[in-house]
């Protein structure tokens, strides 16, 4: 049978071809398994923060280096890891897929869709781990947030690029303002990214179905990383999703981050270390906690054009236990951050929504962002609800009071019933100005609190009703004028008079 010219000329070229570079690849083995960590030995050159394969598609982080043992944090069940399994390395550090395609997704802490929906196509891929932007890439924070909170625009602001910490005990309201100001960001052309770290699935879909219900799906990234899931995934969910806010704020867009809260994210990192021997500290948590935070919470800033030109504003969530600010995650966090927004069981307890205890709150650069008629309506706020709960004490005693002191707590009950707002309704600039001004000016002394309410509500609808001029007052930063402060008075007079509250002030 004639030789097949084509097949020998193949022959001829696989001979001649020079031999295939050898492959390497380092395979170590599971020596030890414990409760969302594993100890692997015979990776000599693995590096720290490298990626491990264990296969069956399960993860793992080299947390610690050894001499002849690596400790690595599994992003995964447990169940599936045995001793004597096969371990290899990939040369990568965790990255997640970032980019636009992720807004109205809710993903897990690697970036996988936790919607039932098909993981979007062809995202590139970003560490989430990498360096703070340095100084000379910052740019003052100039512009405001506006959460539609009136207890927190007006005396807590906050501005683009601003860290907030939100903090107070459990079931104070602490996720109702960080979704309140998500919501209120609605055709601001600013995106949101929501971490939810070890929350109970409930939780998490109250969560969504509130963005949703809002209006703010399309614009948002969720992020959720289950109190039923992995420590591991819990203590890379933040990270993750900080390098998802990186990848929008890069195209010089505005991004709200929430954390909700830093201190499931710290118990995580504890039990993780915990469990790989390293040496407790205060509280049993490591020593490096306070970095572990920093570096994360650094990210957010308002950047320069050499950065990009975007800001990304952080609002993290820590969670108190018996109002003590002095416990050792809570206190590092409000030095990490620009300021925080404490909310007081006490106020619960008064049924005052949000729980804003504007005794203790601070935003140490928001006020430089803050719309000067705002500033000017809002300036003696603090001090006129601090004089009332003082004279207020006084009064429990049953003293005779004057004709003044009535008249002071008069007008700070009437300020207090003003900053009450209810649950998933941000309030417009605007209307917020008005209604403060009504109630710093005693339109609304001596209703009470369904009277209070009715009568907010018709300030609301007649600035609704009467143009743009009080919004583009906001808008262009210009002091409130005396015309101004006498044309919005006038407006809220006419309307409490026609709602049936006329007032003589």
């Amino acid at each position: 049978m004639p030789h097949d010219g084509h097949a020998l000329d193949l022959l001829d070229a696989l001979l001649s071809a020079p031999p295939p570079e050898p492959e390497l690849s380092e395979v170590g083995h599971v020596v030890e398994v414990g409760d969302g960590i594993a100890i692997v030995a015979g990776l000599a050159r693995a590096l720290t923060d490298e990626m491990l394969d264990f296969g069956s598609g399960l993860s793992g982080i080299v947390f610690d280096l050894e001499p002849d043992r690596l400790g690595v944090v599994l992003l995964g069940p447990t169940a599936s890891v045995v001793p004597g399994a096969d371990v290899r390395r990939t040369g990568r550090v965790v990255s997640v897929p970032v980019g636009a395609a992720l807004l109205g997704r809710v993903v897990d802490a690697l970036g996988r869709p936790r919607d039932g929906g098909d993981a979007p196509a062809d995202l590139p891929l970003r560490p989430i781990e990498t360096e703070a932007p340095g100084i000379l890439d910052r740019a003052p924070v100039a512009r405001p947030l506006a959460t539609g909170l009136k207890a927190v625009d007006a005396a807590v602001p906050v501005g683009k690029g601003q860290r907030e910490l939100i903090i107070g005990d459990r079931q104070t309201g602490k996720t109702s303002i960080a979704i309140d100001t998500i919501l209120n960001q609605k055709d601001t052309g600013v995106l949101c990214v929501y971490c939810a770290i070890g929350q109970r699935g409930d939780a998490v879909a109250k969560a969504v179905g509130a963005i949703r219900d809002g209006g703010m799906a399309e614009g948002t990234i969720v992020v959720t990383a289950g109190d039923e899931e992995a420590p591991g995934l819990s203590w890379v969910a933040p990270y993750a999703a900080m390098a998802m806010a990186e990848a929008l704020a890069a195209g010089a867009r505005d991004v709200l981050i929430v954390f909700d809260d830093l201190t499931h994210h710290a118990h995580s990192y504890r039990e993780l270390s915990l469990l790989l021997r390293r040496p407790p500290g205060r509280e049993a948590f490591p020593g490096d906690i306070f970095y572990v935070h920093a570096r994360l919470l650094e990210r957010a800033g308002q950047f320069g054009p050499g950065a990009g030109g975007g800001s990304i504003t952080a609002l993290p969530v820590v969670e108190t236990q018996a109002e003590n600010l002095s416990a050792y995650i809570p206190t590092n966090l409000i030095s990490i951050t620009d300021g925080q927004i404490y909310l007081s069981p006490r106020l619960v307890r008064r049924n005052q929504f949000p729980a804003v205890d504007l005794g203790v709150s601070v935003s140490r650069v928001g006020g430089k962002a803050q719309a000067r008629a705002f500033r000017d309506v809002a300036g003696n706020l603090r001090v006129t609800l601090s004089q009332f709960e003082e004279l207020e004490e006084f009064a429990r005693f049953g003293t005779r009071l004057d004709e003044g002191t009535r008249k002071r707590l008069s007008r700070g009950a009437a300020v207090r019933a003003a900053l009450r707002q209810p649950e998933r309704a941000p309030m417009p600039a605007d209307e917020q100005l008005a209604v403060l001004l009504a109630a710093m000016e005693g339109l609304l002394d001596g209703l009470d609190e369904g009277a209070a309410m009715a009568a907010m509500e018709a300030i609301r609808t007649a600035v609704r009703g009467a143009g743009d001029a009080t919004r583009d007052l906001i808008a262009s930063g210009r002091p409130l004028a005396p015309e101004d402060r006498g044309r919005i008075l006038d407006l809220a007079r006419q309307a409490l008079a026609e709602a049936g509250h006329g007032t003589d002030a």
